[in-house]
């Protein structure tokens, strides 16, 4: 099955992740890239120095803008009107689609060239641009790549991470009409040679957005391969896609996310390329669009305003640093997750965005809940008490699994009772001699299917914390020799705080 088809919403995150798991190509390659990315991450904030200080700066912009998003999203608006540009908003995907169609309709476009967008993913605008007959080209080399092989993005920043050079270079050739080999500068080259032509000959030039600056109506671009400069600059006609919640206030505001946003996202001091667009083309500019259209899409981001469990999730700067650090992401990609976005900011925010929760709360349960996206987060998020958050609203709107339920239930009533949890202890101990094996239970029966298919569920030890005490307080008291009082008071108020139900955390940070 493709990756396309792995990533179909028409299988559970379950599946997806079995397929993920067999594809040996997927698995390396995502594995050797997420490890680069991180290294380079660690390295980047290291040398930087103070990390942890512009971390929390970082919060507190996004924090300050969030909170007051309506105040900001007005100035940016009249702010960029005044520099010539045409305001959009837009509430719902259909909208955002509408908006764009009708400017491409009206300009009787034939292509569009398009630079780096994951709003224009989750809108599925190239579908709906070609469905007017309007050509949408990708011109981000890993965006371009996927286009080719009929694929959606399988990481925020790198959406060809589940590629390998070799399949790059079939599916390149291909598009070729020759053999390339897999040689990393000579698929740029042709890649390169290839997209001019389609710059030159492209009616509009349609943009994602990384910032939006309210106190100029300025819209920032961060990119490494200067695709977004031409796109930008050749079409007489651009349209930029924005999420509403990509605004910050001031310039001084874009020198923390530029210092946070490349050191998190691929280990960069500094993005290569960063522009600031302030409306069309001036009559002293030597080149640039002659019409600006920037469409601010809601699509959902609204529903988390004044929400205390998710309002953060509109903090995010889509660095994909959490998907770097995610166990779960680093073994099955991005396209088990089913939606445009992948990794634990996708295990959240997929959901959010969409008014069907039921349909996609399998996904919050891809996770460990490690807490290492939040370390790696450089806005803090907490996407691992998010995800908790999402894996209760599942429960209490029941569409939670009744088998799991009464689980949980036997679980309290044993755990919640000290007589009980001792008899279910030693009626275990004698009840797993029959699957015992080396040390361990290796069945693959029930609940232990899933688990025991990839590790070995571990054996209850012989001893449990409450026959060694004893043992100990036993010799003790046998030698004459009484415990220190530090070590006992400590010992007691573990048993005492475990008898009552205490120490039961939720996802805390690793």
């Amino acid at each position: 099955m493709s990756s396309t088809a792995a990533g179909s919403k028409q299988s559970t995150v379950k599946q997806r992740a079995e397929l993920a798991l067999n594809d040996e190509f997927l698995r390396k390659a995502v594995k050797f890239t997420t490890e680069r990315l991180r290294s380079g991450k660690k390295s980047a904030s290291e040398e930087h120095g103070n990390w942890d200080d512009w971390r929390e700066r970082g919060r507190q912009i996004r924090l300050h803008t969030i909170a007051h998003l309506d105040y900001y999203l007005n100035l940016f608006a009249d702010n960029a009107r005044a520099n010539g540009v045409h305001i959009h908003f837009a509430q719902t995907d259909v909208e955002a689609v509408r908006i764009a169609l009708e400017i491409a309709q009206r300009k009787q476009a034939k292509s569009v060239v398009k630079s780096k967008s994951m709003v224009t993913e989750e809108l599925h605008l190239n579908r709906a641009l070609d469905s007017i007959g309007v050509e949408a080209i990708e011109t981000d080399l890993g965006e371009y790549i996927i286009q080719l092989a009929g694929e959606t993005p399988s990481h925020i920043i790198i959406p060809a991470i589940h590629k390998n050079r070799y399949q790059i270079a079939d599916l390149l050739s291909a598009e070729a009409g020759e053999t390339l080999a897999p040689d990393t500068q000579i698929l740029a080259g042709f890649v390169r040679k290839k997209l001019r032509e389609k710059f030159l000959e492209a009616d509009i030039g349609m943009t994602g957005c990384n910032f939006a600056i309210a106190e100029t109506g300025s819209m920032v671009l961060f990119e490494n391969e200067g695709n977004a400069r031409m796109v930008t600059t050749v079409p007489k006609t651009q349209i930029t896609l924005m999420g509403m919640e990509r605004i910050i206030p001031s310039f001084e505001d874009l020198e923390v996310m530029a210092t946070l946003l490349p050191r998190s996202a691929t280990g960069q001091k500094l993005t290569v390329y960063m522009s600031a667009i302030t409306g069309p083309r001036r009559s002293d500019d030597a080149d640039g669009p002659d019409e600006m259209h920037i469409i601010i899409v809601d699509n959902g981001r609204s529903n988390q305003l004044g929400d205390p469990e998710f309002q953060e999730l509109l903090n995010c700067i889509r660095c994909g640093a959490c998907l770097n650090a995610c166990p779960v992401y680093r073994h099955i990609g991005g396209h088990a997750y089913g939606g445009t976005y992948s990794g634990p900011i996708g295990a959240v925010l997929t959901p959010a965005l969409n008014s069907n929760v039921a349909e996609w709360d399998d996904i919050a349960n891809a996770s460990s809940l490690c807490g290492a996206c939040y370390e790696a987060c450089p806005v803090k998020i907490p996407l691992h008490d998010m995800l908790v958050y999402l894996r209760r609203r599942k429960v209490e709107s029941g569409n939670g699994s009744k088998l799991e339920s009464a689980g949980m239930k036997g679980f309290s009533a044993v755990m919640g009772d000290a007589r009980r949890m001792r008899s279910a202890l030693k009626i275990g101990q004698f009840g797993q001699k029959l699957v015992v094996r080396e040390g361990g239970i290796r069945l693959r029966l029930g609940p232990l299917k899933g688990w025991n298919t990839y590790r070995v569920a571990p054996s209850l030890p012989k001893h449990t914390f409450r026959d060694r005490w004893k043992e100990v307080d036993r010799d003790a008291q046998m030698k004459g020799k009484p415990l220190d009082p530090a070590v006992q008071a400590r010992m007691e108020a573990i048993v005492k705080q475990r008898q009552q139900g205490g120490g039961h955390g939720h996802g805390g940070h690793a």
